[in-house]
């Protein structure tokens, strides 16, 4: 495979791509402008796009449209409160803005309250109710008493109502443990995502970029 040609359309975003990866690697040497140039750009054209996103597939669809056609008159309110989001780059009229966040914030959190209880918290503890033999299945056997041991020990050592000593503070201690392992396995998942992502980005270089399908 040939290197990627720049005078071509894809083969120029390929350079492009290639050398915005190369800028952003610039910053394990050291902070430069190499580096702030492509931060901006990601940070800039990540919101362009997620506003023009917002606005094609909510905001015109579902209140500029309707209120043109004469639909849906209410959808004025939210698109008046919508604007007055952006009241806050005008520093006399900013104070509007505190009623959009209000709202926001309000029923946000009526709405997803119910929506966590159900979603998150019921389903955690429906999944806590495990059987402690499972016959015929020694190893789902004790995957579920270590489980339980792990989920109780850990709300001992969030227990705060009472001292920790004796066989509480033994509890709490092997909850800490289980915390512990818990914490590890997340941070080497996340690690190896990161890696993943690295690795993917040293074979775009490599592939479309450079021509080396090969080591």
């Amino acid at each position: 495979m040939h290197p990627a040609n720049p005078l071509t359309f894809e083969g120029l975003g390929v350079w492009i791509a290639s050398l915005l990866t190369l800028f952003i690697f610039s910053f394990l040497y050291k902070d430069n402008p190499f580096y702030k140039l492509a931060e901006h750009l990601f940070v800039g054209i990540s919101a362009g796009y997620y506003v023009m996103q917002e606005w094609w597939a909510v905001i015109y669809p579902q209140c500029v449209k309707p209120v043109a056609h004469g639909e849906h008159l209410l959808m004025i309110i939210p698109g008046v409160l919508g604007l007055f989001l952006f009241s806050r780059f005008i520093p006399k009229a900013g104070w509007l803005s505190r009623w959009s966040l209000a709202i926001i914030i309000g029923a946000y959190a009526g709405i997803k309250t119910t929506g966590f209880a159900q979603g998150d918290l019921v389903a955690q503890f429906q999944a806590s109710i495990l059987p402690l033999y499972v016959p015929g299945h020694l190893g789902a056997s004790i995957n579920n008493v270590l489980f339980l041991a792990g989920l109780l020990s850990t709300l001992v050592f969030f227990f705060f109502s009472t001292e920790h000593k004796g066989a509480i503070k033994g509890t709490a201690q092997l909850g800490v443990w289980f915390l512990m392992v818990s914490f590890g396995a997340a941070y080497g998942f996340t690690v190896m995502a990161r890696v993943s992502l690295l690795i993917g980005r040293f074979q775009y270089l490599l592939d479309p970029w450079l021509g080396v399908t090969r080591f």
